[in-house]
């Protein structure tokens, strides 16, 4: 009949932009941050940075008077 070729023609038609569309949302995205988060993300790190460095240093034997003081 007439109308079986454009329904195939239409099908695939549909079909290629489900797939155009289905890759497109496979690929990843790369989203900037706005500055706020970007400067809040960086002072996080810095501060994770420190403490470790604090962890990390051995500590110096303490003086008399303050190491009583620590029990």
């Amino acid at each position: 009949m007439y109308g079986d070729d454009i329904h195939l023609w239409l099908h695939h038609i549909r079909a290629e932009r489900l797939r155009d569309e289905a890759r497109e949302a496979s690929r990843p995205r790369r989203r900037s941050r706005p500055a706020r988060a970007r400067a809040l993300r960086a002072r996080v790190g810095w501060t994770l940075v420190e403490v470790g460095l604090r962890l990390a240093t051995p500590r110096l034997p303490q003086s008399g008077l303050t190491a009583r003081f620590d029990h």
